[in-house]
């Protein structure tokens, strides 16, 4: 845009065209965009470009922003490009005075710091727009004023002092729209007083005032502001340059001096030193961009507002971006993994300078934002990345336990192994083990999460517990398994061979062995439980078990032997009454007392009953052995007072003996001795038979009557033989056979058993037995003829 020129047209074009020749900077130092057409339409994506090429996020609350307004070819573009540096497009002359600039431009201000933008505004009172478009005017002085620090107005100097100057409704426009904003921003405005005559700067800056004071006295305001001074809003800053056509030189040397004004411009004391309300770099886009679009829906436009939505906005972006920076970094991606399926050493503190450095990006790109919002977002954001740590995080911790409980198991064991106290091994492990647990505990944990790991500590703690209440009860059953297979091998072969061979002597010799075995099992159990440190209470209750245990030892082995007492009563009665007192088989020869030898046989017997018939570990007396030899071995004398007293037993109890000490019931007693009887009477049987038979063997000669009859009757007989000698001869012979036979066929031997019996067994063994006789008479006849006709064979 080029200013009103009123010298020849000739010269101004020749200068515009050797401007273009030679450009006053480098493009890539002054890059401009155009912020917004001639339409309104806003042009966010070349605001984010241009952003991104001056770098202008980096720049914090340090940035001025700086904007030219001014009637339609007063030169703003042309004073913007000799002041800042910048490329903005200038009018051609040549092809007559017209809109050169459209819209709004932006550039960069090339060399100048802080780091500043200027805006290239539309002209006003252009003939494109006509005398009643002025909205499209309002609304970029509304934006201008709402995001620059500095305000350039661009005036002509014969406008000063006349009511009807072409600055004036410019004027009135700027201060109208200030009154939209809700809390206008402090800004500076420098009055460019163009084409300087000869009246001094000091004589036309108190008219200039003067004129600017009316028109703000003129303008109507809201309530609030009726008597607010024009200073509260505007700092007022007068420049005059001369004739750019004219006095070319003098108007670049102007130009310059102005130039060096806007360096530090936002410094104390400088242009904007006292700007309020700056919207810090990285949101001005976003800033700029709704900003515009309030103004263009025609509502009034709340700064302070607009600054926290903004803030919002762009805070919320920030924690956006760092959040997903965050769980895109490599590391973060890898510590995710691994801890998934180990434990990671000193987790916490990675996990904390990562999220430290995380906050602190954040923090530092929002530190210009309003302080309740980025605060509030830095929350958000925080409860975010502490979500997506914390799984991580408890995964930590479960390994920590996890290793905890393996290394208190392996030191436990290993304790116990070398010989240490059960209960001491369990507490000082345990003490080891979690003190390990809190170590690595404090290595998982995250400055920034203010999460306490106590449960997991108390999980920990409760399933050590746990395991060593397992092992201590594995422990425990195998010690009480251990002492009850000694009591088990101690009681039970004792017991029985006591039983079986039942005497008067046999129950106190059980209680006997019973007390001493079970004592010796109790106090080495007591000794070995020591370690354990158990109570009182639940020790004497160990024992107690084992105590019974035994007992239902003895116990069971009774009603075992009880269960074949009738066995056992024959094989008693079989050994007594087969054996003599030196335990040799009786041979019945006839002068055995079979009577006498039965009834010693069933007194043992019955005995034997009695003995098992109750069980008498308690040592109390009764009368079982007097009642069962009283009704069962003489009971002649049960029927004499079976006429006044009842039968003892015919009951299914024992006196004053309980029911649980009861094996064999009276009436079971008595059936069992019945039965005994009744398979014992073959015995007894037998060997009255083998008895008898013995003494008819031994009296095989004939009487002596019949002795003395043959020797009157074979007188005659006799004295042939004493004539005859061969007689004797055959009669020895017969003699010798006769004597062979019998001791071959050991016929007294055979007629033991009965005469039937030897006839029998002789006449299956006689023919054998004369043919064997034969047989050696042979063998014996042979050798003398052996021996002879050796001699001669030789």
């Amino acid at each position: 845009m080029v200013g009103t020129i009123y010298s020849p047209l000739q010269a101004f074009t020749s200068t515009i065209q050797s401007k273009r020749d030679s450009p006053m900077v480098d493009a890539a130092a002054c890059c401009s965009t155009h912020l917004i057409d001639g339409d309104g339409s806003f042009n966010a994506t070349g605001l984010d470009k241009f952003m991104k090429e001056v770098k202008l996020g980096e720049c914090g609350l340090s940035y001025a922003v700086v904007s030219i307004m001014g009637p339609q070819s007063s030169g703003k573009s042309t004073l913007l490009n000799h002041l800042f540096h910048t490329n903005f497009r200038e009018m051609d002359a040549f092809k007559g005075r017209s809109q050169t600039t459209k819209g709004i431009w932006m550039a960069h201000c090339a060399g100048i710091e802080p780091c500043t933008i200027v805006m290239d505004l539309e002209g006003t009172d252009g003939r494109e727009r006509g005398e009643d478009d002025t909205a499209f005017e309002k609304q970029s002085a509304l934006f201008a004023l709402a995001v620059s620090d500095i305000v350039l107005i661009n005036m002509w100097c014969h406008d000063i002092g006349r009511e009807h100057a072409a600055n004036k409704p410019l004027l009135k426009t700027v201060f109208q729209v200030m009154m939209r904003l809700f809390s206008p921003r402090k800004t500076t405005l420098i009055f460019v007083i163009r084409d300087k005559t000869r009246t001094p700067l000091e004589n036309l800056e108190p008219v200039l005032r003067e004129d600017i004071q009316k028109i703000w006295d003129s303008v109507p305001k809201p309530e609030a502001h009726k008597e607010t001074p024009l200073s509260t809003f505007f700092n007022i800053q007068v420049v005059a340059l001369s004739s750019f056509e004219e006095k070319e030189e003098q108007f670049k040397e102007q130009v310059a001096n102005l130039r060096q004004r806007f360096y530090h411009s936002i410094a104390p004391g400088g242009l904007a030193g006292d700007r309020q309300g700056v919207v810090p770099a990285s949101g001005f886009s976003f800033s700029a961009e709704q900003i515009w679009k309030v103004i263009k829906e025609n509502r009034d436009l709340d700064l302070p507002a607009h600054k926290v939505m903004v803030a919002t906005v762009r805070c919320e972006e920030i924690a956006n971006e760092k959040y997903a920076a965050f769980v895109a970094n490599k590391d973060w991606c890898e510590l995710e993994n691994t801890v998934k399926s180990e434990l990671v050493p000193d987790l916490g503190k990675r996990f904390s300078a990562m999220l430290q450095t995380c906050f602190s990006g954040y923090d530092d790109e929002t530190t210009f934002f309003e302080e309740g919002v980025r605060t509030c977002k830095r929350k958000q954001m925080e409860e975010k990345l502490l979500q997506l740590v914390q799984p991580s995080y408890h995964a930590t911790l479960g390994h920590i336990k996890s290793e905890t409980l393996e290394k208190f198991n392996k030191a436990f064991e290993s304790a116990l192994s070398e010989g240490q106290g059960f209960a001491v091994a369990a507490r000082d492990c345990k003490t080891s083990t979690m003190k390990l647990f809190d170590h690595q505990s404090e290595g998982a944990i995250i400055k920034q999460a203010d999460w306490d790991t106590s449960k997991v500590r108390e999980k920990c703690s409760n399933e050590i517990d746990a395991q060593i209440a397992d092992v201590r009860n594995t422990k425990l059953t195998d010690l009480s398994t251990l002492y009850e297979s000694k009591l088990k091998e101690a009681l039970y072969g004792p017991v029985e061979a006591l039983l079986q061979a039942t005497n008067d002597d046999t129950w106190p010799a059980i209680r006997k062995l019973y007390k001493r075995e079970t004592q010796t099992a109790v106090t080495e159990c007591s000794a070995a439980l020591c370690g354990y440190e158990m109570k009182e209470d639940s020790k004497k209750e160990f024992l107690s078990k084992l105590e019974n245990h035994a007992r239902d030892i003895v116990e069971k082995k009774a009603k075992e032997e009880a269960g074949r007492v009738l066995s056992l009563m024959k094989e008693r009665f079989v050994s007594i009454f087969n054996h003599d007192s030196d335990q040799m088989p009786r041979v019945w020869t006839g002068k055995e007392d079979i009577r006498a030898i039965t009834k010693t046989a069933r007194a043992s017997s019955l005995r034997l009953l009695s003995v098992l018939a109750v069980i008498r570990l308690d040592g109390d007396a009764d009368k079982i052995a007097d009642i069962l030899v009283l009704t069962l071995l003489d009971p002649t004398k049960v029927a004499v007072k079976s006429s006044t007293t009842n039968d003892p037993l015919a009951s299914s109890t024992w006196e004053k003996i309980p029911a649980s000490r009861t094996l064999i019931t009276p009436v079971q007693c008595k059936s069992l001795w019945c039965q005994f009887q009744r398979e014992t009477e073959y015995t007894v049987t037998q060997a009255i038979s083998s008895q008898a038979s013995n003494k008819r063997s031994s009296n095989w000669l004939p009487p002596p009557w019949a002795i003395a009859a043959l020797f009157v009757l074979g007188f005659n007989e006799f004295i042939t033989l004493l004539r005859n000698p061969l007689y004797l001869v055959m009669i020895f012979i017969s003699y010798l056979l006769l004597k062979a036979l019998w001791v071959q066929l050991d016929i007294g031997a055979e007629f033991r058993h009965g005469f039937l019996t030897g006839i029998l067994s002789i006449s299956t063994k006689f023919v054998p037995t004369i043919f064997n006789l034969m047989r050696k008479l042979s063998e014996q006849g042979q050798r003398p003829t052996e021996l002879q006709n050796r001699p001669h064979s030789s």
